[in-house]
């Protein structure tokens, strides 16, 4: 989960689209320049231990864009595959 935000903080798609499960992986990715991201902070992890074969990382991400403070927060479900840990998907928590 911390290297994925790391490579989004960076803007680096090909580790984003390595590290995303073929079933769910966008073609492409494309980041606003506008935004910076703020910070990461890990609520619970669950499973993503080395016998594990899948685990669960709800996290609260903060941004900005143009001045203007964001919040996501999403629980992601990861699969460990012969490759290693790929993100599956998620389910954003609405913040308003």
């Amino acid at each position: 989960m911390r290297s994925r935000y790391t490579a989004f903080y960076l803007g680096e798609a090909d580790y984003l689209l390595k590290t995303w499960h073929p079933s769910t992986r966008p073609k492409t990715l494309t980041f606003d320049p506008a935004q910076h991201w703020l910070g990461l902070k890990i609520i619970a992890c669950q499973g993503g231990q080395r016998s594990d074969s899948q685990g669960d990382v709800e996290f609260l991400a903060r941004y900005k864009i143009q001045g203007r403070a964001y919040r996501l927060q999403e629980t992601s479900r990861f699969l460990h595959l012969a490759e290693g840990w790929v993100y599956l998907d998620g389910d954003i928590r609405d913040n308003a």
